[in-house]
């Protein structure tokens, strides 16, 4: 949003306030004063005319311009009803050096999970991807992966659901039952360039159910609405946004902030990696996110692959 835009916003949304204060405080013309009014009216917001002066009545439910007013984070967003796939648009923005932007919408038509899976992303969730240029080594990239799970599910647990983290990008409400862990809340894509020791630039792709019925996803799937009824999508975004940036701004906090929100942590896993099948008890995750399985043979490493949850014998 343009930084005049986004003052009178704040300013109106603290008011009453006069079109002169505004000028006066902004150093804008009236006129000015007036276009930006307009053009906040055109995404959404009801800005009142009163004699005391503009006052914000309600605003958007929805889009940009509604997570915006508020956020303490320093991301730009770049807000679609409707886009192929957030993380595309992203790389786009990454390419042509763009760094800190939210790509945001209300829908997906081509939504993506891991290893090209389709991510069913309709109206009413919430579908987001991070551009991102973090000055850190290529191995430690996966811990923004980690931080990111860990925001979702602080700003799920802040409206009553039970979210927990499965290794390595998986947000759910636990449930025994199910083969995954647990009911799928909330999937990560994170997606990097670089060379030579230097990471370039990073994507990372959240797409939360959100205000969805159970029958608009996938099999194993839940949302916000199933769990606990609608919640303010503007707001939800904004918790996560402030949530993350704190993370990243201290990532030697992430790995505790992970550990104590796992789901994979001291279950019995079988993790398919492209070496094979790793089966035992998940004890860790190392500094660098990759979880630690103590098997029959030993402790392994795995860096990457679909961890299962066993059912107890």
């Amino acid at each position: 949003m343009h930084e005049t835009r986004r003052a009178v916003l704040e300013r109106v949304a603290d008011g009453p306030v006069t079109g002169p204060t505004l000028a006066d405080a902004l150093g804008v013309s009236r006129a000015a004063v007036w276009k930006h009014v307009e053009a906040l009216r055109a995404d959404g917001f009801r800005i009142d005319s009163t004699d005391d002066g503009y006052v914000l009545e309600a605003a958007p439910e929805f889009g940009g311009a509604a997570v915006e007013l508020g956020l303490d984070a320093p991301f730009d967003l770049e807000y679609h009803d409707s886009v192929a796939s957030t993380n595309d648009r992203a790389r786009e923005l990454a390419a042509a050096g763009r760094d800190d932007v939210v790509v945001l919408a209300d829908e997906q038509t081509g939504g993506r999970g891991r290893r090209g899976r389709a991510w069913a992303s309709p109206s009413g969730g919430i579908w987001l991807s991070l551009v991102l240029r973090p000055d850190w080594p290529p191995a430690r990239v996966p811990l923004l992966t980690l931080a990111a799970a860990v925001a979702v599910t602080d700003a799920a647990r802040a409206r009553g659901v039970d979210a927990a983290i499965k290794w390595p990008n998986d947000v759910l409400v636990p449930d025994s039952s199910t083969a995954r862990g647990g009911r799928k809340l909330t999937g990560i894509l994170t997606e990097m360039e670089g060379e030579a020791g230097r990471v370039s630039w990073v994507v990372l792709g959240v797409g939360v159910n959100a205000n969805l019925d159970p029958d608009e996803l996938g099999e194993d799937a839940t949302s916000l609405r199933a769990e606990r009824g609608d919640v303010d999508r503007a707001a939800f975004t904004r918790d996560v946004l402030e949530r993350f940036h704190g993370l990243r701004a201290a990532p030697d906090d992430i790995l505790d902030a992970w550990r104590d929100r796992s789901a994979t942590l001291g279950q019995r896993v079988r993790v398919r990696t492209a070496q094979g099948p790793v089966e035992g008890d998940a004890v860790d995750v190392t500094d660098v996110g990759a979880l630690v399985v103590d098997t029959d043979g030993g402790e392994e490493v795995v860096h990457a692959g679909d961890c299962e949850h066993l059912r107890p014998a």
